[in-house]
């Protein structure tokens, strides 16, 4: 599905921030990394932070180009935004000016599709994301919740072969996070598009994702791949007392501290 080859990402940083650069005033972001995400998987980045995580998940958008390697999609080189690879923001995206039906419908009405149409694909993502009823409220009347299920449902319009997901729930509160996840997980297994997923968090990595990549300080490299011992059983509320759970989430935190 995604074929990561030997990426390499440089930046070039300001005056100041050297402590960051090498001689020539460049900062090695993202370090000789290959991964393959399988079809249907929903894969998590974990890492410290300023280890690259974002910066690859943009660069399989499209957003930015490599200094080395290949990123391909379906066989097909990345190089420009594609239609079928749609990102969910952190911090929601959603313009403030219109509904949420109409926020949900952006994608269309950019790709030229008559309204009646449009809105008529809208539909069964309000339905999907639990915001039936929500139709003509604007963003500000929403909770933090609710303006991220807008932006997962405005996401889906285009029914994209793949899903990268930037911290989607990392400006929720625990309780709404936790939801959050548990009612993706039902919209995901119910669809089965691929994710690619980027975290902080390594509860939330184990209890999403089949597997879970984690990164080490920058530059960023994969230092090892884990399988979710509970990918089996994510949609139980007890999860996290599972012992293998537990056993993951301590195993992970290890090789987290081991980068500092």
């Amino acid at each position: 599905m995604v074929t990561i080859s030997n990426i390499i990402k440089r930046f070039k940083v300001r005056e100041t921030e050297t402590f960051a650069a090498d001689e020539s005033g460049m900062m090695t972001a993202l370090d000789d990394v290959s991964l393959e995400v399988k079809t249907g998987e929903f894969l998590s980045l974990l890492g410290p932070s300023g280890c690259g995580k974002t910066t690859l998940l943009r660069m399989v958008a499209g957003l930015l180009e490599a200094d080395g390697g290949e990123i391909q999609i379906g066989g097909t080189a990345v190089q420009e935004p594609r239609k079928d690879a749609c990102m969910v923001f952190q911090d929601f995206g959603l313009l403030p000016w219109r509904t949420v039906l109409d926020n949900i419908c952006f994608p269309l009405e950019i790709d030229g599709v008559a309204k009646s149409e449009r809105e008529g694909a809208a539909d069964q993502y309000l339905e999907l994301v639990g915001l039936r009823g929500f139709e003509g409220h604007f963003p500000h009347e929403l909770s933090g919740g609710m303006q991220q299920r807008v932006g997962i449902a405005r996401a889906l319009m285009r029914q994209p072969i793949l899903l990268l997901m930037d911290e989607p729930f990392g400006a929720l509160d625990a309780q709404t996070r936790e939801q959050l996840q548990e009612d993706f997980l039902k919209i995901w297994a119910s669809l089965k598009t691929t994710v690619l997923f980027v975290t902080h968090s390594i509860d939330e990595s184990l209890v999403v994702s089949d597997r879970v990549v984690v990164f080490t300080q920058r530059p960023g490299r994969i230092k090892r791949i884990i399988e979710s011992p509970v990918a089996g059983d994510r949609m139980d509320s007890d999860v996290r007392s599972n012992p293998e759970f537990v056993t993951a989430r301590a195993e992970i935190r290890a090789m987290l501290r081991s980068e500092r």
